[in-house]
């Protein structure tokens, strides 16, 4: 008599036969599968194929079968819920009796599938533990699948095993690579199974997307061409200085333009030339500032707009924290998840952090940045106490995972390396996209920089009053809001920050532009938000002491378009709240010793020292968090190397002041938004990111002294404003008499 024969399943149906699951053997060779194509582009598929094959080994156990079971048919006379089966620890321990070098580094991958990946070796949950760890019987489920004999290490990192610890984050960084493809192709696999109307939604890219991409920005470009405008002649000029570099061999490049060089479509024009010669399979315009990232969204949508068989929503894909969700799409929504379009327009924050994450909604995107085209827009603005990890992510990044990383850039050269700044990127001259950079500044030269000094509030703010069109950069939100109250209220002045929710600030924007455009009197005092990619012109600039980049970026602003017959003026002062604004002593004392050096303090020569002041004689300061301290090779006993992901995860934070979000009711539309908040049980999707418009982060000291008077707190994770007539203004924002003198120049 023949053994009865026994199926083994990978995810159960509520209340339905186990004719309608999924057998585990299928979705162990899907997931496979998937795995193995997403990690082609860099070499790892055998790796990937492995990792999918051996990921739910633990499954085959009769313990998990028993739990599908009672999940698909709960017993209603239970109180208790069903108990989860730990199915992970099987596929790492199976790794390592494979293989003892391949082996550990899948089993990080394996083990931490779901719940992310475990450091090495900690007092708390990790790999070594899960290794030693008794779990329930599975190996019979081996007879089911198919053998595949353990890889050779990767060629690439061949080197990386003899060079001790220095060659211990190309490895970690590999990990992480192939459990982005392990995490995207089991969460696609299960979805796939579960959710077949949602999976169905997802789309896969045209073969010929960048071709058409291409074909739609040279159409829009095309009237742009014909202008006999000096400034557009020189845009026009970098344009094809971008097309004929885009035929260069993949790696590193610097694009080197002043600010209002219109670098932001000529990069874009780069990326796509780029990507249709050398197969890339995605763009990804990294930005620091989520207060421009929805302008150059928006610019690319436009020169996206004569592509009739494409969404322009799904083809420029927006993922930050302020999307408008009145823009998004269930389909867009879930290509967020793991960037499955062909251009990304993210942050900064974002970007670095998911290179550095331990959670696998942030990694499964990660596999994405391979063979990749990735524009780093305002490049220099990486705090220095974590240059050295992001520099090293990039460096993986071009060396091993054929990917094109652009430095974009006003100020070149902050983060190529040199005797003083061994950390730094190799960055040939050839590699440069502007052919003369020098006589490129000269040409757009449109602004006179000039130093008056220390200035008072009252001195600035009489400055201010005598001119009918000028704008005011300050650092801190304490400074932008006492220089608003010296110059006193009018139709004509406004303020911006980070203290106006998002929505409140657009509706600012336009209307400054719109007095600019009919050449009313317009008078703006600003936090650093502005300096970046805000496409706004003024005359007259006033910008208080800071790095020599950000006084680069205030000049950005100043006779933009080159209207001014006389050129623009551009003054740096010295604040009475220096002493105040700590945080920003270091970089505004180098940007003082340089203005008092240069005649001009933007020439390419005097950029490249104040970075020299900034970055390179500031070693200690690299990885203040020893970020790259987390991995080790261990040359002796069972376990070969000891990463400490999650201590990475919580260490590594290019925002490092915590803050929380508070909604406020700003408007008719933001009253709405909160009534209906307070008055559905289940907050849906759509209304909590239509909320993100109206929230404004604040710090946790606030947030703990005004939290029982001011806020109402709904649904254990929502705070309202209470009072929008005490507490916020429209000419202000957020106003609860404590101002945070931090800067606004990162967001989410």
């Amino acid at each position: 008599m023949s053994e009865k024969l026994i199926e083994y399943f990978a995810h159960s149906l509520e209340g339905q036969p186990k004719s309608k699951w999924q057998p585990l053997k299928e979705h162990l060779q899907n997931v496979a599968e998937m795995a193995a194509g997403f990690a082609e582009p860099f070499g790892g598929e055998e790796l990937a194929c492995l990792a999918g094959l051996w990921h739910d080994l633990g499954k085959y156990a009769e313990e998990f079968q028993e739990y599908l079971k009672e999940a698909a048919y709960p017993d209603v006379h239970k109180s208790e819920t069903v108990k989860k089966i730990d199915h992970t620890s099987a596929g790492a321990q199976h790794a390592v009796l494979s293989s003892k070098i391949i082996g550990h580094l899948l089993a990080y991958i394996i083990s931490g599938h779901h719940a992310g990946l475990l450091n090495g070796r900690d007092t708390g949950a990790c790999l070594e533990k899960r290794l030693k760890k008794r779990i329930n019987e599975w190996k019979h489920g081996l007879n089911e699948i198919p053998y595949v004999k353990v890889p050779q290490i990767p060629a690439f990192l061949g080197n990386a095993f003899i060079k001790h610890d220095e060659g211990a984050f190309p490895i970690s960084f590999f990990i992480r690579m192939i459990f982005s493809c392990l995490v995207d192709a089991d969460f696609l696999d299960t979805e796939r199974f579960m959710d077949a109307e949602r999976s169905d939604l997802r789309d896969c890219l045209h073969n010929d997307v960048f071709s058409m991409m291409e074909q739609a920005l040279n159409n829009h470009m095309k009237g742009f061409s014909k202008s006999d405008n000096s400034i557009d002649i020189e845009r026009n000029a970098i344009r094809n200085a971008c097309i004929d570099s885009a035929y260069k061999k993949p790696g590193l490049f610097t694009l080197t333009v002043p600010t209002g060089g219109g670098k932001t479509l000529s990069s874009l024009a780069f990326s796509l030339r780029h990507a249709v010669i050398h197969g890339m399979n995605r763009i990804i315009y990294v930005i620091p500032f989520t207060s421009i990232i929805e302008q150059n969204a928006s610019v690319f949508r436009n020169a996206m707009k004569s592509l009739q068989d494409l969404n322009p929503m799904e083809i420029v894909l927006e993922h930050h924290s302020n999307f408008d969700p009145n823009m998004e799409t269930t389909r867009t929504r879930l290509m967020t998840e793991n960037w499955d379009a062909p251009l990304i327009v993210t942050t900064a924050v974002q970007f670095y952090e998911s290179l550095f994450s331990s959670k696998t909604s942030r990694i499964r995107k990660l596999h994405r940045m391979s063979k990749a085209v990735i524009i780093l827009d305002e490049a220099q603005t990486l705090p220095v106490d974590y240059i050295k990890p992001c520099l090293s992510a990039l460096k993986e990044l071009t060396d091993n995972y054929n990917s094109t990383v652009v430095l974009c850039t006003a100020t070149q050269p902050a983060i190529g390396k040199r005797n003083d700044f061994l950390i730094g990127l190799d960055l040939g001259l050839e590699r440069e996209i502007i052919p003369d950079p020098k006589s490129l500044y000269q040409r757009l030269r449109r602004v006179k920089i000039e130093n008056i000094g220390e200035q008072t509030d009252s001195q600035i703010a009489e400055k201010l009053l005598n001119n009918e069109k000028v704008l005011c950069i300050v650092n801190t939100r304490k400074h932008a809001k006492l220089l608003y109250e010296a110059i006193g209220e009018d139709e004509s002045h406004f303020h911006l920050s980070a203290l106006m929710c998002p929505i409140h600030r657009r509706k600012t924007l336009e209307i400054i532009n719109q007095r600019l455009g009919k050449d009313l009197p317009c008078r703006l005092i600003s936090t650093q938000l502005i300096e970046a990619g805000v496409d706004i012109d003024f005359p007259i600039v006033y910008r208080s002491s800071a790095g020599v980049d950000s006084i680069a970026q205030a000049a950005g602003r100043c006779n933009r378009n080159g209207r001014q017959s006389g050129g623009g003026k551009t003054y740096v002062f010295r604040s009475e709240h220096n002493s105040s604004e700590r945080f920003l002593s270091d970089m505004a004392n180098c940007g003082k010793q340089i203005m008092e050096l240069y005649d001009d303090p933007l020439s390419l020569e005097a950029v490249e020292h104040f970075f020299k002041l900034y970055y390179w004689d500031q070693s200690y300061r690299w990885d203040k968090n020893d970020i790259m301290k987390d991995y080790h090779l261990i040359q002796d006993g069972q376990f070969p190397f000891s990463f400490s992901f999650k201590h990475t995860d919580h260490e590594f934070h290019l925002i490092e002041q915590q803050s929380k979000p508070l909604i406020i009711p700003w408007k008719s539309e933001g009253v709405v938004l909160c009534e209906k908040l307070r008055s559905i049980p289940n907050p849906p999707y759509s209304l909590r990111r239509n909320l993100q418009q109206y929230t404004v982060q604040i710090p946790e000291r606030v947030w703990n002294e005004h939290f029982e008077k001011s806020f109402d707190w709904f649904h254990d994770q929502f705070a309202i404003l209470v009072s929008t007539d005490l507490n916020y203004s429209d000419q202000l924002g957020l106003c609860l008499g404590i101002e945070n003198i931090n800067s606004d120049s990162f967001f989410q």
